[in-house]
C-alpha cells in the first residue's frame, strides 16, 4: 500500500528550480533512501512533505490525502516526523525528558487537569513514563535514563534524537544524515537500528553521503540531481546506473562493489 506519494513536485526560488517534478512513492514498511550531490534538492523536498515550505506545483499526499498546503504542526500530528543533520536535542535536561517531550503531542489532559493532579493527567504521565521505558530498551539506552544529555557521546546523542522521533510515535520518519559525524561501529548500530524501526512497522525515508548504510539497508533508492530525478531503484540498478555513476557515485561505486 502507498503510504505517501510525491506528485511531480516543483519548486521555485526566484527564477531557480530546486525541485523540477519530482515523482515517487513510498509503500508502507519500506526504507527508501534519498541521494545526490550536495544542492541536490534533497533537504527542500524533506521541508516540502514536512510542511515547512509548499510546493510551486504539485502535490504530497499521506493515505489518499493531500498534505502540502498544512504547516509542519499538523504533518506532524499525521504521523510523519523528521531528524536534522545537525543533532536537535535539548542538553540540558536528561535523556528521559527529552523523550518525554518528544511524547506531547499524545497528551490529553488540558491545563486544569495538570495543575490539580486529576486522574486523566496522573494516568497520561504514566502512559508517558512507560512509553519512555519501552524506547529506552528498544535503543538499549537505559543506562543512561537520568544522564544529562550533554554529557552523552556524539553518538549517543545522534541515538537520543532518534528516541524523540519515536516518541513521537511516527507512521513515516525522515532521517537527515542520520550516520553523519559517526565513526564505522557506530554506522553499523546506527543501520541495525533503523531496520529495527522498519520491524516496528515505521516507514523510513533517509537522505544519508554513507553509500554503505544507503546501500546495505535501502529497498529502493530515489536519485535527485540539480532538483530532478534522474534515477529510481534497488541498490543494484543504482550502482550499475550510468548517469548516477557520473553525477554522484564516481569513485565511491568502485568501493561498494
Amino acid at each position: 500500500m502507498v503510504l505517501l506519494q510525491v506528485e511531480k513536485v516543483s519548486k521555485f526560488f526566484g527564477g531557480v528550480a530546486a525541485l523540477n517534478g519530482v515523482d515517487f512513492g513510498i509503500s508502507s514498511g519500506e526504507i527508501i533512501g534519498l541521494i545526490g550531490p550536495n544542492g541536490a534538492g534533497k533537504t527542500t523536498l524533506f521541508n516540502l512533505i514536512t510542511g515547512f515550505i509548499r510546493p510551486s506545483q504539485g502535490q504530497v499526499i499521506l493515505e489518499g490525502r493531500v498534505i502540502s498546503h498544512l504547516p509542519p504542526y499538523e504533518v506532524a500530528s499525521l504521523g510523519i516526523i523528521r531528524t536534522y543533520q545537525k543533532t536537535s536535542i535539548f542538553p540540558a535536561l536528561t535523556v528521559s525528558q527529552n523523550i518525554s517531550i518528544g511524547h506531547h503531542r499524545w497528551s490529553q489532559p488540558g491545563f486544569w487537569a495538570a495543575l490539580f493532579h486529576a486522574r486523566p493527567h496522573v494516568e497520561e504521565r504514566a502512559k508517558t513514563q512507560a512509553r519512555v521505558q519501552e524506547i529506552l530498551e528498544f535503543l538499549e539506552m537505559t543506562w543512561a535514563a537520568d544522564s544529562t544529555a550533554r554529557n552523552l557521546s556524539y553518538g549517543d546523542q545522534r541515538k537520543l534524537e532518534m528516541a524523540i522521533a519515536l516518541s513521537s510515535q511516527p507512521k513515516l520518519l525522515l532521517l537527515d544524515e542520520p550516520a553523519a559525524g559517526l565513526n564505522p561501529e557506530e554506522t553499523l548500530g546506527m543501520m541495525r537500528i533503523i531496520e529495527k524501526i522498519r520491524e516496528q512497522g515505521i516507514t523510513v525515508l533517509v537522505v544519508e553521503h554513507d553509500m554503505k548504510l544507503v546501500m546495505g539497508i535501502c529497498e529502493r533508492i530515489v536519485v535527485l540531481n540539480h532538483g530532478t530525478k534522474i534515477a529510481e531503484g534497488t541498490s543494484e540498478q543504482i550502482q550499475n546506473h550510468e548517469e548516477v555513476i557520473k553525477v554522484y557515485l564516481g569513485e565511491e561505486d568502485e568501493e561498494l562493489n
